[in-house]
């Protein structure tokens, strides 16, 4: 379950390494880490350890707190992963670790990282997020596991309510991408768990950007901490293509079609600023017959997980998503990013489009501005420091998509509603995604060949 992401961190791992080939003689053996998790890593095919593995371990093994900043994708789980599980070994005892995360998907992939490397020394991890029945979380804390992988509400949810339930005796706090928790607005949440762990832990606070919230976080939290910086600037990687668009807002939908058309063949992620969005997109190109599946807030988490591991699996080749998806997600084969609705925070866009263009490998974004988006998409170009190319688009071939396309969008709109012009509750359930990808390139081929555009 766990070998496509680990597999995908060992790439980037490599590829961190390609422009200081003098770290290749850096090995896990030589950071610390004990025999038996060094043939762990093995087993998950991780030969040489990322950059923020490489300072982190070793600090975290000396006892030291660490702040750890680094950008997506750079292997950050092994960075706290390993010290946690070898201090395990050396003092074998239950309810050792929790990991706080902003999203549910991540826990679940956290966790699958976890029970990888620990597998051969039988760590019990139990993932504690919304959406799942509070009842059997409690069951599996019962038990006592070794590592706690949580979302910070859940996690007071049980703290107040489960009867026995503690973390006293927990010797490990990791805050993972704590800019986006406090983004989120768990201050609250994480100001209550703060003060039922004991005050000797040792904490990690691992972020993409070293936000004012997140200053605040380590001032109340950590202990004479190491700063750890892979990466000082905000940066996108060298092998990412990207690109703007520029086009009235009512022709989003058509070119959306154009460009997945044009660049058919691919796997696409869609970003959209709301799960109401999200879904309407998702439905408008099912009925133009591509494959695309939605993953927003309100589904539930089986569907969430689901949606992923769908798309994971190349089953469906479009990822209709909220921003809940562009944080931490390890999906390898992503070619192509669409900012469908442009992020209102310039940060963002680096999760984003930092989904594709994953180890080592080529990649595409492409950004829709619209007439209302110029100064947001004008502070995006600020933060990466360059200005983006025009990505070039045939207005004719456009044009001939837009029946279609309206066609499709009525619909969605239609199957949003519950017939009364009221919007009902979000739908995606199995039968909902049985759709097959066929009919809108064959159309749009036939077409182009009617009106001999080559």
């Amino acid at each position: 379950m766990a070998a496509e992401g680990e597999v995908s961190q060992h790439e980037e791992q490599e590829e961190s390494n390609i422009d200081n080939p003098e770290d290749d003689a850096v090995t896990f053996k030589s950071l610390g880490v004990t025999d038996v998790l060094c043939e762990a890593c093995a087993g998950l095919n991780w030969k040489v350890p990322s950059k923020i593995q490489r300072e982190a371990i070793p600090v975290a093994l000396n006892g030291k707190d660490v702040i750890g900043l680094a950008e997506t994708g750079s292997g950050k789980t092994g960075a706290f992963a390993l010290p946690i599980l070898q201090s395990l070994l050396d003092n074998p005892q239950r309810l050792y670790a929790l990991i706080l995360t902003p999203t549910r998907e991540l826990a679940f992939q956290i966790s699958e990282q976890f029970e990888a490397l620990g597998s051969t020394i039988g760590v019990k991890c139990c993932v504690v997020v919304g959406g799942i029945d509070m009842m059997n979380q409690a069951m599996m804390l019962a038990k006592k596991p070794h590592i706690i992988i949580a979302t910070p509400g859940r996690l007071v949810d049980h703290l107040e309510n489960t009867r026995g339930f503690n973390l006293r005796s927990l010797k490990y706090l990791v805050m993972d991408e704590a800019d986006r928790i406090l983004n989120m607005d768990f201050e609250a949440e994480v100001d209550k768990i703060l003060k039922v762990t004991p005050r000797d832990r040792k904490t990690f606070l691992f972020s993409a950007t070293m936000t004012k919230k997140v200053a605040k976080l380590q001032r109340a939290s950590l202990q004479n901490p190491v700063k750890v910086e892979v990466s000082s600037k905000y940066q996108t990687v060298d092998k990412l293509q990207q690109y703007y668009i520029f086009i009235p807002v009512k022709f989003k939908d058509v070119y959306l079609v154009y460009i997945l058309n044009e660049l058919a063949g691919n796997s696409f992620m869609v970003f959209c600023s709301t799960c109401a969005n999200t879904q309407r997109v998702a439905l408008m190109l099912r009925n133009l017959g591509l494959m695309a599946i939605p993953l927003h807030g309100q589904m539930t988490q089986a569907k969430r997980l689901g949606a992923l591991t769908k798309f994971k699996s190349k089953s469906r080749s479009i990822l209709v998503a909220t921003d809940v998806a562009s944080r931490g997600l390890d999906i390898p084969h992503v070619d192509v990013v669409l900012n469908l609705d442009i992020p209102t925070h310039s940060k963002d866009y680096i999760h984003r489009v930092g989904r594709t263009a994953r180890a080592g490998r080529a990649g595409k974004a492409i950004t829709f501005v619209t007439q209302y988006d110029v100064e947001l998409y004008q502070r995006i170009e600020h933060l990466i420091g360059k200005q983006l190319p025009l990505f070039n688009t045939e207005e004719q071939e456009v044009m001939m998509l837009m029946e279609r396309t309206a066609e499709a969008q009525r619909q969605a709109k239609m199957e949003m509603s519950d017939g009364t012009g009221k919007k009902r509750k979000f739908r995606n359930e199995a039968g909902d995604d049985t759709e097959e990808s066929s009919g809108v390139r064959k159309k749009f081929v036939n077409r182009k060949k009617k009106y001999n555009v080559k």
